[in-house]
């Protein structure tokens, strides 16, 4: 996303799989708040970044439907193991499962 414009990425992630598009090393050293967080807490923290795509959701025992909590736009913060990472048009990208996201960041 440089240059500021959003790219439009042509991946549906199936099921309840969100793709995100990793927060960079500088956005990720200061919080919305300004708490700034050092190096050695970085390395064990979870890992943050915006929803590009999300899968329709995933589907319960009575095969409902049972819609996804986050949507395109929101930056999120997910577990540091609990995703894959993908190369999309050179760009990195992580699928991550809607039970890895820990929170939404507001």
């Amino acid at each position: 996303m440089k240059n500021g414009k959003e790219k439009k990425v042509s991946v549906m992630p199936l099921g309840d799989r969100v793709l995100v598009k990793p927060a960079d090393a500088a956005e990720e050293q200061t919080l919305a708040s300004g708490i700034i967080i050092p190096d050695t807490a970085k390395k064990e923290k979870p890992e943050t970044g915006k929803v590009v795509a999300v899968g329709q959701g995933k589907r319960g025992d009575d095969n409902e439907l049972i819609p996804m909590s986050v949507k395109v736009g929101d930056t999120v913060m997910f577990s540091k193991y609990g995703y894959d990472e993908v190369k999309i048009e050179d760009e990195e990208y992580y699928i991550v499962s809607e039970s890895n996201i820990l929170a939404i960041i507001k």
